[in-house]
């Protein structure tokens, strides 16, 4: 029944991503950008519910407190899933993505990326790639209080690999001279990255207090780090002890790389 369900959900996530996006079409090009935040949060929603009464996935938002909604900020998250690229928008009256500048090309898709004003970025530019994604990050929060996701890893990761944050963070850290909210999660242990298996459990997305801009950036890097690394640890042995608990989570758990505590 789990991959029956899993196919059913995978099946019919892509089907609702296209019909959306054309029932849209007409309308959202001309809305102002607010209005199409309620289309972008609406189409976040109908995934949670599908993902829920299908595969019995559940949701439990921590940290809510720390959230600065309308605020210039960075929005630092781990990256192990799908699940979080929708997710995150909820939480946020106008924020953006910092993307490959790639996914901007493809038909329709990109249309609706280039209408809400992400950050796209070539990585095969190296340091003008920084100075680039700065630049527009800089335009976009001139123009109104807006929130730049950006996944510092770069990719997603399968829940206990060893981290690897690049330098991107950092840089805009210190030349945007903004907060930075980092967020932890637990969505790889549930749906992988390259899986077609969707799990029933809890997943846990965590918004930790924000780190204040005019660190060094040594010691920034370091505690960014540390704070997503250390949560992320803990969500995982939650997890692990919980009524259903993943298999990776257990796996992890046992091995010794994630400990019982988190």
């Amino acid at each position: 029944m789990l991959h029956l369900r899993s196919a059913l959900f995978t099946v019919l996530f892509y089907i609702s991503n296209a019909v959306q996006m054309i029932f849209w079409s007409p309308v959202f090009f001309i809305m102002p950008r607010s209005d199409a935040w309620k289309v972008a949060k609406s189409w976040g929603y109908s995934h949670l519910w599908l993902q829920n009464v299908i595969c019995g996935t559940r949701y439990d938002f921590r940290g809510l407190e720390n959230i600065r909604p309308n605020a210039n900020q960075l929005i630092a998250s781990k990256h192990q899933s799908a699940w979080e690229t929708y997710t995150m928008i909820l939480f946020f009256k106008d924020c953006s993505y910092i993307l490959k500048r790639s996914l901007i090309y493809i038909p329709v898709f990109g249309w609706y990326m280039a209408k809400m004003r992400v950050v796209p970025i070539d990585r095969s530019r190296g340091k003008e790639a920084l100075k680039s994604i700065t630049k527009n990050a800089r335009h976009h929060m001139a123009e109104t209080e807006r929130q730049i996701i950006i996944y510092p890893e770069g990719t997603r990761k399968r829940p206990g690999a060893e981290p690897f944050y690049k330098y991107g963070i950092t840089h805009l850290y210190g030349d945007l001279d903004v907060p930075v909210q980092p967020v932890a999660l637990n969505s790889g242990l549930y749906w992988g990255r390259r899986s077609m298996v969707v799990r029933p459990g809890t997943i846990i997305m965590e918004f930790l207090p924000v780190i204040e801009p005019g660190l060094a950036p040594e010691r920034f890097a370091d505690r960014l780090e540390t704070v997503i690394e250390e949560a992320t640890n803990r969500l995982i042995a939650e997890a692990a002890a919980s009524d259903q608990p993943p298999p990776l989570a257990v796996e992890l758990v046992q091995s010794g790389q994630v400990s019982a505590t988190g």
